[in-house]
C-alpha cells in the first residue's frame, strides 16, 4: 500500500490534487465531515457499490490495475516460492489478477512467523522505492495536520485496486478534529483472503510500521472483520501489537483455506 503515495507527479494525480484542494477551499469546517471521490473503483456490481456481506465482489480490472497487481505479485514471488518455481511460473507483465496476487500472498505466509511475515512485506515495500525515498518523504511531509490529511486524501484513488472504494472522513487525533481518516467500504484484499492472519500480518501491521517508522508519519489501521470494513486513521500513532483489538481476532472459520476453527484466536497471529 506504501508504494502508490509516491507518484505525486502524474496527470492523474495533478487532476486529483485540484479537486482536493478545492473541496478544502469552497467548503467551511462545519460542512467538511465528508468528502466524496469521484473516482471510478472498477466495481462490476449493478449497484456501483461492493457486494453484502458473504456475497464476492465483482470487479472490472483494467491495465492500471493489472499493472500493480502483477509489480506487487512478482516483488513478493521471490519469497513464496523457490527460484526454479518463480521462473517456471513467471507470468506475463499484464498476466496476474487479484486472485493470482492473493494466492501469491498467501504462500509468503506459509512457513513464516508473524514478525517474518512482516519483515517480508517490509523488503518488498523498501524494493519497489527508489533510493532515499523515506528521507524525502519525511522531509515532503514531517507529521503534521496537513500531511496527514494530505495523504488521506491521496489514498481514496492510488489504493482502489488493492482495497476497493473508500472516502475520506473526519477523524479525532490527540483531541484534534481533522480529516485524516480514510473509511474502505469492504475491503477487497480482506474478501478475497478470507484471512485475518493476512489482513494482519501482510496489510494491516506492516503499512503501519512502514509509515510510521520509514516514513515519519504516523499511521493506524481498525480493520472491522464484522464488515469487512476498515478505517485508516493517519497522523494517529498505532498501539503496540499486544494492546490492539486484532492480537485477539479468532479465524474466519467458514471461509478461510487455512482456518483452525478449535483455537480462539487465529494461529497465524501467534509470535511463532
Amino acid at each position: 500500500m506504501v508504494l502508490l503515495s509516491i507518484p505525486y507527479s502524474s496527470p492523474y494525480f495533478n487532476n486529483y490534487t485540484t479537486f482536493y484542494h478545492s473541496q478544502h477551499q469552497s467548503q467551511s469546517q462545519s460542512q467538511r465531515r465528508y468528502v466524496k471521490i469521484g473516482i471510478r473503483c472498477g466495481i462490476a456490481e449493478p449497484s456501483g457499490e461492493p457486494a453484502p456481506l458473504g456475497q464476492k465482489t465483482k470487479y472490472n480490472d483494467g491495465l492500471f490495475e493489472k499493472a500493480f497487481m502483477t509489480l506487487f505479485a512478482r516483488k513478493m514471488e521471490n519469497f513464496g516460492a523457490s527460484k526454479k518455481e518463480s521462473d517456471q511460473k513467471k507470468k506475463g507483465f499484464f498476466g496476474y489478477d487479484y486472485d493470482s496476487f492473493v494466492d501469491v500472498s498467501r504462500k509468503v505466509m506459509q512457513g513464516r512467523s508473524r514478525l517474518q511475515q512482516q519483515q517480508v512485506v517490509r523488503e518488498v515495500l523498501m524494493s519497489m522505492l527508489p533510493p532515499g525515498a523515506p528521507a524525502q518523504f519525511r522531509k515532503l511531509f514531517p507529521p503534521t495536520q496537513w500531511a496527514a490529511e494530505f495523504n488521506a486524501a491521496i489514498t481514496v484513488p492510488f489504493f482502489f485496486w488493492l482495497v476497493g472504494p473508500s472516502e475520506v472522513v473526519e477523524v479525532e487525533v490527540d483531541g484534534v478534529k481533522q480529516k485524516s481518516g480514510v473509511h474502505i467500504k469492504k475491503c477487497r484484499y480482506l474478501e478475497n483472503s478470507g484471512c485475518v492472519g493476512m489482513c494482519v500480518n501482510m496489510c494491516k501491521i506492516p503499512t503501519q510500521d512502514f509509515f510510521t517508522n520509514e516514513f515519519g508519519l504516523p499511521l493506524t489501521m481498525n480493520p472491522n472483520f464484522e464488515d469487512m470494513s476498515c478505517e485508516m486513521i493517519y497522523g494517529q500513532v498505532p498501539p503496540p501489537f499486544e494492546e490492539d483489538p486484532v492480537s485477539k481476532q479468532p479465524c474466519y472459520a467458514n471461509i478461510c483455506t487455512i482456518a483452525n476453527p478449535s483455537s480462539n484466536v487465529c494461529p497465524k497471529l501467534s509470535a511463532n
